[in-house]
């Protein structure tokens, strides 16, 4: 076994030694736990392994990003032209972004879509979530809300999907007829951002269904987890002296939450350069969505 692999176990193992649960139940959809390990404050939905951390917090500094994906999620403002209005978040977890969108931009109308009622309980409670006039939370399946949402002709300006049940993204939120109710919501310049796994087996069904339904979009990650951020546009993608001159004029700004925009920038790579899947890979559909392929 290799040395660095090997102190590492020893590190995650001694971590591990000294998390305390603080919180657990089993809601109508899963377990949820809320573990404390020295300042870290942690929220599971599975009691088998700490891969299914859903939202962290550090407890001294709440304001601090813990999480790579979450910071890399900031990707989205660097190709909006201005600040966000309406802000549409599927699946709260312990309501990280939300609350510090707020702080961001409170003028903001943030809406929380959540399926689990336990999870937004969890989330004010342990987690510092906090509503008011311009931040709500929905207790209803992603897919219904955005249904219902372009019935009523709503419209959004980011539309954030991170939706996970423990082990994946739901199925029906992955689909190309999803993604295309979705981008129905989306304003002329809207953005919509999606927290993958570059690791899943389902990589490259995901990059060929969002080809399908916006045309090129960012991938954006990094080399410090598995995860990746789907970010697309409804027009076309600005070009890299856009995204330089954004990062420029939000990097103090997002200074004290623990991002580094600028750096950010490093790990934006467009379709239209890489695509980096099979041409005939399937589309993932209402009618073809396989659960097997979900294990990653």
């Amino acid at each position: 076994m290799n040395k660095i692999v090997f102190i590492l176990i020893l590190v995650c193992f001694s971590l591990s030694s000294y998390a305390k649960v603080i919180h657990q139940e089993r809601s109508l959809y899963r377990n949820i736990l809320v573990e404390d390990t020295f300042n870290l404050r942690c929220l599971r939905f599975n009691v088998k392994t700490s891969k299914t951390n859903q939202s962290c917090l550090y407890k001294n500094e709440p304001q601090k990003l813990v999480f790579n994906y979450t910071k890399l999620l900031f990707a989205s403002l660097l190709v909006m032209e201005k600040a966000p209005e309406n802000i549409l978040i599927i699946g709260l977890g312990g309501g990280t972004m939300s609350n510090t969108l707020n702080q961001l931009y409170p003028s903001a109308k943030i809406t929380n879509v959540e399926i689990d009622p336990a999870v937004i309980k969890v989330a004010r409670q342990y987690f510092g979530f906090f509503e008011n006039n311009n931040v709500i939370s929905k207790v209803q399946d992603g897919r219904i809300f955005i249904k219902r949402a372009t019935l009523k002709k709503q419209q959004y300006d980011w539309i954030i999907l991170d939706a996970f049940n423990g082990d994946y993204i739901p199925e029906h939120l992955m689909t190309k007829e999803f993604l295309q109710e979705a981008k129905q919501l989306l304003t002329p310049q809207g953005v919509l951002s999606a927290n993958t796994f570059s690791i899943s087996e389902l990589y490259a069904h995901e990059s060929a269904t969002y080809h399908e339904v916006f045309g090129d979009f960012f991938n954006v990650r990094n080399r410090q987890n598995s995860n990746r951020i789907i970010l697309t546009t409804n027009q076309g993608l600005p070009d890299g002296k856009h995204i330089t001159a954004r990062a420029q004029i939000l990097n103090q700004q997002l200074k004290p939450f623990n991002i580094n925009i600028v750096d950010i920038t490093t790990n934006m790579t467009s379709t239209h350069d890489v695509k980096d899947w099979p041409a005939d890979t399937k589309v993932l559909t209402d009618q073809f969505s396989p659960a097997n392929l979900l294990n990653y």
